[in-house]
């Protein structure tokens, strides 16, 4: 019964979501957030106090995707009011008209290093906006972008889901877990990349690109894995700023791409000639942009440590919780109605005043365009979200109830979370590295986070291993890679870029199509650890 009422809440949401005429995310998320508390009060048996403090922890728990949202939101509306997005096109042009070319690029090389300096979402909400206004349809980029950002996930916002996302447990080998998410991942990418493209363009383009396509594939993957092999902070960050270049290089020189005029929907278009000048003045935003995610991220650097100070500045008693302010001005509610539950916001490391409010309002100064607009585009994007948070509330209160501890007190011992991990790996024994991906794509569903995932199932996965005898940094290694593709089926990404794309009632569509790929994402990676056990069982067995 446990698990059965554990899951059902959760195939209640795809049903409502992915039936026809479904349900948009702003409806279906909090009826299941609804449904799942009343599970809890009743079966579960937790305290209305220790419930109420969990849904009042959603409140601060969601202005993390929302304000990440609304502040690309805010930068690409910038980037179209400045002129820059007009600029880039036509220098897109003259780099490759061909679409599968800027597919490539902005897609997968640049969301690539994207990911590897900020992970939370951002790179699809940056480059969809950027492709669709490149003349790409909204719904198929949004597809296309959850799909391509999932290579490079696990060692996003520079090693977060691997350094961070197992730093509880014990005894862990991470060199080797690094090389062996990155092995997997860069076969997976062999494949991935090219199914993400067959949503937008036809086949036929495809192959008359290939080429080129597996070019910008390995001009990311080769130093990725590379540096996997030694560190596990910036495969993804160095990947993709290699990648980037060397696909523009190549493009640039058509390598591999198709001479023949494409029949895709950005052909045809007449773009102004633009100089030199005008070109680095359009990339101006997106340069600050990312040098201030890479400085802000890396943990040689000062600026990380500031970010994330928890010296305390001033706590006041709220009655119902107490308020505490740091002097890095991360501010949240603690000890919520006495039972412990706490969450917290950080303002200046949260991916969204810096860098994205921040580079705006200092390049409003270098863009005669957009002067006496900002307070409009401010104005903008926030009504642009009003029904995101509604949505996202909701998934944190789906989420943060299914990972409720049950009371000491109860009969149950295990949160529903811990109830579904329980029963898929004990009913496999051990069988279970073919499918140990899937339980780390069911953390990402829940959770939106490839880091959250593995806090969550990486005791439960290591525990695993050590039952069956099985290498722990090859089941840890499958748990991170299972989180990385649940990005492609994860509720907060999927609808953080259809509200930058204005698809947000399309996310029953885009789930329904992410779903076969990040399938097939997991048969790759149960393939590959089948191989290398084959070849050196002493290390992946």
């Amino acid at each position: 019964m446990q698990f059965i009422l554990s899951v059902f809440p959760i195939l209640l949401l795809i049903y409502l979501m992915a039936k026809k005429n479904g349900l948009p995310s702003y409806i279906a998320l909090p009826i299941t957030g609804a449904l799942i508390l009343l599970i809890q009060l009743f079966y579960w048996g937790n305290s209305g106090s220790k419930i109420s403090a969990s849904v009042i922890a959603s409140f601060i728990a969601t202005l993390v995707p929302v304000t990440i949202i609304f502040a690309a939101i805010l930068f690409n509306r910038f980037m179209e009011v400045s002129g820059s997005i007009r600029v880039i096109k036509s220098w897109l042009a003259t780099v490759s008209p061909n679409p599968v070319a800027q597919l490539m690029i902005i897609g997968w090389a640049f969301a690539f290093m994207i990911e590897g300096a900020s992970g939370f979402g951002t790179p699809a909400a940056i480059a969809a906006p950027l492709l669709v206004s490149l003349g790409f349809p909204a719904i198929r980029v949004c597809i296309l972008t959850l799909i391509m950002n999932s290579v490079p996930v696990s060692f996003g916002a520079v090693g977060t889901p691997t350094w961070y996302g197992f730093s509880q447990l014990s005894a862990v080998n991470f060199s080797e877990l690094a090389s062996k998410t990155a092995i997997i991942h860069s076969f997976a990418s062999l494949v991935i990349p090219v199914i993400a493209l067959l949503f937008v363009v036809k086949w036929s383009e495809v192959k008359k690109n290939l080429v080129f396509v597996y070019l910008s594939i390995l001009f990311c993957v080769v130093p990725y894995l590379l540096i996997a092999q030694v560190n596990d902070e910036f495969p993804s960050l160095v990947g993709g700023a290699i990648g980037m270049l060397l696909s523009v290089w190549a493009a640039q020189k058509g390598l591999g791409l198709s001479k023949d005029k494409s029949s895709s929907e950005t052909s045809g278009t007449d773009y102004e000639a633009v100089t030199g000048k005008q070109v680095a003045k359009a990339l101006m935003p997106f340069a600050i942009l990312i040098g201030l995610l890479i400085v802000t991220r890396v943990q040689q650097l000062p600026f990380k440590a500031m970010m994330n100070s928890t010296a305390e500045l001033f706590t006041v008693s709220l009655g119902f919780a107490d308020f505490k302010l740091t002097q890095s001005l991360t501010f949240g509610l603690h000890n919520i109605l006495g039972t412990g539950i706490s969450d917290s916001y950080k303002l200046l490391y949260v991916p969204s005043l810096i860098p994205f409010v921040v580079t705006v309002l200092f390049c409003q100064f270098f863009y005669q365009e957009s002067k006496g607009h900002i307070a409009n585009i401010f104005k903008t994007s926030l009504s642009s979200v009003k029904l995101t948070y509604i949505a996202l509330f909701g998934a944190f209160v789906m989420v943060k109830l299914m990972m409720l501890t049950p009371d000491p007190s109860n009969d149950i011992t295990l949160s529903m979370v811990n109830v579904i991990g329980q029963v898929f790996s004990s009913s496999m024994g051990e069988s279970w590295l073919y499918v140990a991906s899937y339980l780390g794509a069911v953390g990402a569903f829940f959770s939106g986070s490839n880091t959250v995932s593995n806090l969550t199932f990486g005791s439960i996965q290591q525990s695993i291993a050590q039952q069956i005898g099985s290498s722990q940094t090859t089941v840890l290694a499958l748990q991170s890679v299972g989180g990385a593709m649940g990005n492609m089926v994860c509720l907060n990404n999927i609808i953080a870029v259809a509200s930058v794309t204005n698809c947000l009632s399309q996310e029953g569509y885009i789930l329904k199509r992410t779903f076969i790929p990040m399938v097939i994402y997991g048969v790759i990676a149960a393939v590959v650890y089948q191989v290398f056990v084959i070849i050196s069982p002493g290390v992946w067995a």
